[in-house]
């Protein structure tokens, strides 16, 4: 290794001299909502992407189920913190892997103290159940990648972009002309058409996020690969769509503000209308369900 500066079945797409693995961690038991991705290159192994603890199993299984070692995983990316994309970060690292992170990210990873009593404020009694063990990183385990930076694996360099807008704390992955987005590109059901915009508070800031959309846009990436969900092969397009929806969402929670409705109000008006485009895209009952278990209007709103 060197730095430089510059589903049930898994799918799997080999572009030598590089296999990207998608694995499906089936988080809440439902599929198609949390993709990690193994990359293999001449014989190393590198993991974009944990997923939370309590999807842990799922992705070692995942692993094995590709007649992988898991052991042989001795590079983990992580796109940011939050606990649906890094929760199990910590269990690699004590496992001897090296973990990369963003340079905002690094002192969550080693001590996740304050993110987890964050997220307990929010998820209450559902916050074992939902997000499982998030364990500490060993400091001596944590990377820092500043924006640019490398680090080979096998045959590739797997780069890190500065991505804020979601997180100020967010990077994508980028590997040859494909893209791993975290959630700078949004979220997409395989197979659907309704763009989900992923706003987490407190960090949530447009024009971070729109300059960042744009810079993945105006990389022209061959492919981008979701956590939330999988491929997207029109990436152009894609970004296109991604951006307007998030200056729509933004513009109408301004005015739902400024027009002193309460926290409430604004959260129910927020799925309204959410919901009503899903269903003009044809997105099912059982989608919209889907989509309300990973990426929550509420939320989204808040």
């Amino acid at each position: 290794m060197s730095r430089s500066k510059s589903n049930t079945k898994p799918s799997s797409i080999s572009t030598a001299p590089v296999t990207v693995h998608t694995l499906d961690l089936h988080f809440q038991d439902t599929p198609g909502l949390i993709a990690a991705y193994v990359i293999e290159s001449e014989d190393q192994l590198a993991l974009i992407e944990t997923g939370p603890g309590s999807t842990l199993q799922t992705l070692r299984a995942g692993i094995r189920g590709l007649g992988l070692d898991e052991t042989k995983i001795r590079h983990v990316f992580v796109t940011h913190i939050h606990l649906d994309h890094a929760g199990a970060a910590g269990w690699w690292a004590q496992k001897g892997a090296q973990v990369y992170c963003h340079p905002r990210a690094a002192q969550h990873l080693i001590n996740p103290t304050r993110l987890l009593d964050s997220a307990r404020q929010v998820y209450a009694d559902k916050m074992d159940a939902l997000w499982g063990d998030t364990l500490p990183a060993p400091a001596e385990r944590v990377t820092i990648l500043q924006d640019g930076e490398s680090v080979t694996v096998g045959a590739v360099a797997i780069t890190a972009w500065d991505t804020p807008g979601h997180a100020r704390h967010h990077h994508a992955f980028v590997i040859g002309d494909v893209c791993f987005t975290g959630d700078v590109a949004g979220m997409r059901l395989a197979g659907t058409d309704y763009l989900s915009v992923t706003a987490a508070p407190p960090q949530f800031e447009l024009q971070p996020y729109i300059a960042s959309v744009d810079r993945v846009s105006a990389a022209g990436f061959r492919k981008l690969y979701l956590t939330h969900f999988g491929e997207v092969a029109d990436p152009a397009a894609y970004l296109m769509a991604y951006r307007q929806r998030l200056e729509t969402v933004h513009r109408a929670v301004l005015q739902d503000h400024e027009a002193g409705l309460t926290a409430d109000e604004i959260r129910a008006a927020y799925q309204n209308r959410e919901h009503s485009l899903a269903k003009t895209q044809g997105i099912s009952v059982a989608d919209w369900q889907r989509l309300e278990r990973s990426n929550a209007t509420a939320m989204c709103a808040d």
